[in-house]
C-alpha cells in the first residue's frame, strides 16, 4: 500500500472514531444515575445505540486490540438497576454504574492506540518532507536576497514548498494538534512574497520544526522491556563490565541530529533550541541553534548564541571545520558567539590545531569540539536518551 492510500485509511478510521466519540457523549448523558432505573429517553438511546454499533462493527483492530461493543439495551439496564436497588449493596450499584459506562473506557483505549499508530506513520514519512522544505528554503535564500519586500517568490519552488507543507499537514491528522505558528506559516505560504519568506525562515519553520520533533517522538511511547520484575535483575547479582562506548553506527544522520536536539533541549541553561534550514553536503547534516544563558549574581544574565553543526562521520578534518566556520556567516545576524562541531567520530590532528589556533586569535566566535568521547560523557547523565536512541551496545 502506498502512503496516500495509508493516509486515506487512517482518515476514514479517524472520521468514524470521531462519530463514535460523539455518539458516546449522547449515550452517556442518557444513562441512569446511581439512584435511577431507566435511561433518560429510551427512543433516543436506542437510536444512538444502533448507530454506534453500526459504525463500530467494521472498525479495524489496532495491533490486535478490537473495538468491543458493550452497550446494554434499555430493558436490560432497567432489569439490572432494579435488582441492584432492591437487593444489592451500595458497592454493587457502583459496580453496575461502572459497567454501564465501560464503553467509554474501551473507546478511550482505542483512541489512545490509534493516536500512537498515527504518530508512528507520521514519523516514517514526515522527516523526508521536512528535509525537502529545508532544501527549498535554502535554495530560495540567494533569490530572496535580490527581491524587494513585496516581490513574489519564484512560483515553481514556492508551489513545491506549499505541496510539502500540505503533505505534512495531511499526515499529522487530527490527533496531534499543531504548532503555535502553524497557521502563520500557512498564511505566509499563501501570500508568497519576499517578506513572507523572511517570516517563514526566521520564525515559522524553526518553531514548527521544533514542535514536530516533540510531537512525533512523544514521551508516552514506551520502549520494549523484557524483564517482568526489575527487582529480579538486582537479585541475580549481575557481573561483568559495562560498555561505555556507545553504538553510534545504530544512528542515521537524522537520528544523530535528533539526539543532539534532545540533548540541548533537556539541558538546563540552554533555551530556544531551533532547527536551522541549511542542508550540508555530503551527509546532509543540519545545524541547530540554541541560546546559552549564563547567570551572574552581580550583573544578571547573559545570553550567547550557539550553533551546533552535526556531523555523522568517523572523522572531521581541517577542511570541514574551516568550511563550517565560514558557513556561520549565513546565520548572522544575530551574531554567532560559538560554533560547536558535534561528531560521532573524532577530529583529525590538523583540525584540532586549527581550532586551537583560531580560539587564541582575535575573532569573537569560539569553536568547540564535541567528539564521540565527549558525547559519551554528556550522555552518561542522560540514560533516557541512550535508551531512546538504542545506543547501548
Amino acid at each position: 500500500m502506498d502512503l496516500n492510500d495509508a493516509v486515506k485509511q487512517f482518515e476514514a478510521v479517524e472520521a468514524n472514531l470521531v462519530k463514535l466519540e460523539q455518539l458516546w457523549k449522547q449515550i452517556e448523558k442518557l444513562l441512569p444515575s446511581l439512584d435511577e432505573v431507566q435511561v433518560g429517553d429510551q427512543e433516543q438511546y436506542v437510536r444512538a445505540q444502533r448507530s454506534f454499533e453500526h459504525i463500530a462493527k467494521p472498525m479495524p483492530k489496532v495491533d490486535g486490540l478490537e473495538l468491543k461493543i458493550c452497550l446494554a439495551h434499555p430493558d436490560e439496564i432497567f432489569r439490572m438497576k432494579v435488582e441492584t436497588l432492591e437487593i444489592g449493596e451500595f458497592t454493587d450499584r457502583v459496580a453496575l454504574d461502572s459497567d454501564l459506562r465501560r464503553q467509554g473506557e474501551v473507546l478511550g483505549e482505542y483512541r489512545f492506540r490509534m493516536d500512537g499508530k498515527r504518530r508512528a506513520l507520521a514519523r516514517q514519512a514526515v522527516e523526508p518532507l521536512c528535509a525537502g522544505i529545508e532544501a527549498i528554503l535554502t535554495n530560495l535564500r540567494p533569490i530572496a536576497a535580490n527581491l524587494k519586500d513585496n516581490e513574489a517568490m519564484p512560483p515553481e519552488l514556492w508551489e513545491e514548498l506549499k505541496s510539502l507543507y500540505k503533505s505534512i499537514d495531511a499526515l499529522l491528522g487530527n490527533s496531534l494538534g499543531r504548532a503555535s505558528r502553524w497557521g502563520d506559516m500557512a498564511r505566509h505560504i499563501g501570500f508568497g512574497v519576499r517578506h513572507d519568506y523572511d517570516d517563514i525562515i526566521n520564525h515559522d519553520w524553526p518553531d514548527i520544526r521544533q514542535w514536530l520533533e516533540r510531537a512525533l517522538y512523544g514521551e508516552t511511547d514506551p520502549l520494549p522491556v523484557s524483564v517482568a520484575d526489575i527487582g529480579d535483575l538486582v537479585r541475580t547479582k549481575p557481573t561483568g563490565p559495562v560498555s561505555t562506548e556507545l553504538n553510534w553506527s545504530a544512528l542515521t544522520p537524522e537520528d544523530f541530529e535528533r539526539l543532539i536536539f534532545n540533548l540541548i533541549d533537556r539541558t538546563s541553561g540552554y533555551v530556544n533550541p531551533q532547527w536551522l534550514t541549511h542542508t550540508n553536503a555530503p551527509d546532509r547534516g543540519r545545524d541547530l541553534s540554541v541560546e546559552r544563558v549564563m547567570q551572574d549574581n552581580l550583573t544578571g544574565s547573559r545570553r550567547s548564541r550557539i550553533i551546533l553543526a552535526c556531523k555523522h562521520t568517523d572523522s572531521v578534518n581541517l577542511t570541514t571545520v574551516a568550511a563550517l566556520k565560514e558557513q556561520m556567516k549565513l546565520w548572522e545576524p544575530p551574531r554567532v558567539d560559538e560554533l560547536i562541531v558535534v561528531t560521532t567520530g573524532r577530529f583529525t590532528t590538523d583540525a584540532i590545531e586549527y581550532i586551537e589556533k583560531h580560539n587564541r586569535g582575535a575573532e569573537a566566535m569560539r569553536v568547540e569540539m564535541w567528539p564521540n568521547s565527549q558525547l559519551e560523557r554528556l550522555l552518561a547523565n542522560r540514560p533516557e536518551l541512550i535508551a531512546d536512541f538504542r545506543l547501548r551496545k
